[in-house]
């Protein structure tokens, strides 16, 4: 038996599914979806055109827990999707990853293994950091969300380019506004 140190990506699997279908410029067609199943290295050859329905709707319940602003808020709702969602932890062994945990049971499918993954994730993520590494981009006009699972924690844009806008655009402002009097 190999043993790795298989990280999941369920977490940002989940962000992206979120975005894609709930954002004002989130992508959900299927092909799409299977896109992001395979960069997020889920099983995305077992993506069956009828699975669609079901990951647009795991989109839309996961958006309230990325807009929650109260622990016990987030808490609430993640709980009670576990007792809802079919979940049976076990040690999985397969290539590429060798020994490591999966969610769902070993005969479900794709859109249930995916949502028990993304579940467990996200909650071990609230359990180490709490509510604030994740949320809604902080640039204006955007709709899309984020979680950051980086070393620092300070994420509060969807992607750089959120974050160069609104750094570029509060830098402009202080230009207009002009000189700050020296104190003395």
């Amino acid at each position: 038996m190999q043993r790795t140190g298989y990280k999941s990506k369920a977490v940002a699997a989940a962000v992206e599914l979120v975005n894609a279908v709930t954002a004002a410029d989130g992508d959900d067609g299927d092909d799409a979806l299977r896109e992001l199943l395979r960069v997020n290295e889920f099983f995305w050859r077992d993506f069956e055109t009828a699975d669609g329905d079901s990951f647009r709707a795991w989109g839309r319940t996961l958006r309230p827990f990325f807009e929650a602003t109260d622990l016990d808020e987030a808490a609430d709702l993640l709980n009670g999707l576990m007792l809802a969602i079919p979940m049976h932890p076990h040690i999985a062994d397969h290539e590429p990853h060798g020994v490591h945990m999966h969610y769902a049971p070993p005969s479900a499918r794709l859109p249930d293994r995916f949502r028990a993954a993304t579940l467990v994730k996200l909650s071990e993520l609230v359990c180490q950091y709490g509510l604030g590494r994740t949320g809604v981009c902080a640039a204006e006009g955007c709709d899309r969300v984020y979680a950051d699972t980086s070393r620092a924690g300070r994420r509060r844009f969807c992607s750089e380019t959120c974050a160069n806008r609104t750094n570029v655009a509060a830098f402009r402002a202080r230009q207009q506004a002009g000189p700050r009097p020296q104190s003395g």
